[in-house]
């Protein structure tokens, strides 16, 4: 049955199993930032060869969207980004900032999104227009210059960065990041929270007994 709720003079009926939905999405929201948030450390060691390799590539690539105007100002414009100076610039800083994060390991599942969404605007700016051949970056030197098979050659490295992201933002960084050694201080400190509260109910029984 629907339950009834009085509010300011009128009746409101709603569904119980609305009100249960609605409880349930705080919970839902903390574990999605926990996830987020408190990646496991169970990924192998080796885990940090990936993230050097796809972190050290967008950090050298945000640099150079700064020292040659065509990689980054020039680019964009080329391709048709809204405000090119603007997200030139942006992306630029995406990438230096979040490369450094990658590499250290820190907040890894949550700078794996921003660059996920990213390396998906790259492929559709400058690959469809590709496949047409109506692109206006230079083509490839040599052939194919156009079609399936250009594109599935000009996107290897956008392929590579965007499965090693995803790969990271599903594992987690690994064992030797920065945010696998914040989890074990945090179990540390939970651990050495709750001995104290033992040691401390210990001792009222002990007063309780006497």
């Amino acid at each position: 049955m629907d339950s009834i709720i009085k509010r300011q003079g009128f009746v409101e009926r709603t569904d119980p199993t609305d009100l249960k939905i609605r409880r349930k999405d705080p919970m839902s929201l903390r574990k999605l930032i926990d996830w987020m948030l408190t990646p496991p450390d169970s990924a192998p060691r080796s885990t940090i060869l990936i993230r050097c390799m796809v972190g050290g590539v967008f950090l050298w690539e945000g640099i150079l969207k700064f020292v040659y105007t065509n990689q980054g100002v020039g680019r964009f414009t080329k391709i048709g980004i809204p405000a090119p100076e603007l997200m030139a610039h942006f992306v630029a800083v995406l990438e230096i900032v979040g490369g450094a994060l990658l590499i250290s390991g820190f907040l890894t599942r949550l700078i794996a999104i921003p660059f996920v969404i990213e390396m998906v605007v790259a492929i559709l700016s400058t690959k469809v227009a590709l496949y047409f051949g109506t692109s206006p970056l230079p083509l490839p030197p040599a052939p194919p210059q156009s079609g399936a098979w250009a594109v599935l050659h000009e996107i290897r490295s956008d392929y590579a960065q965007i499965m090693s992201v995803l790969f990271l933002l599903a594992a987690g960084p690994g064992p030797w990041s920065v945010d696998a050694i914040l989890a074990r201080l945090r179990k540390r400190g939970t651990r050495t929270s709750s001995g104290a509260g033992s040691a401390i109910e210990v001792g009222n029984r002990s007063v309780k007994t006497v």
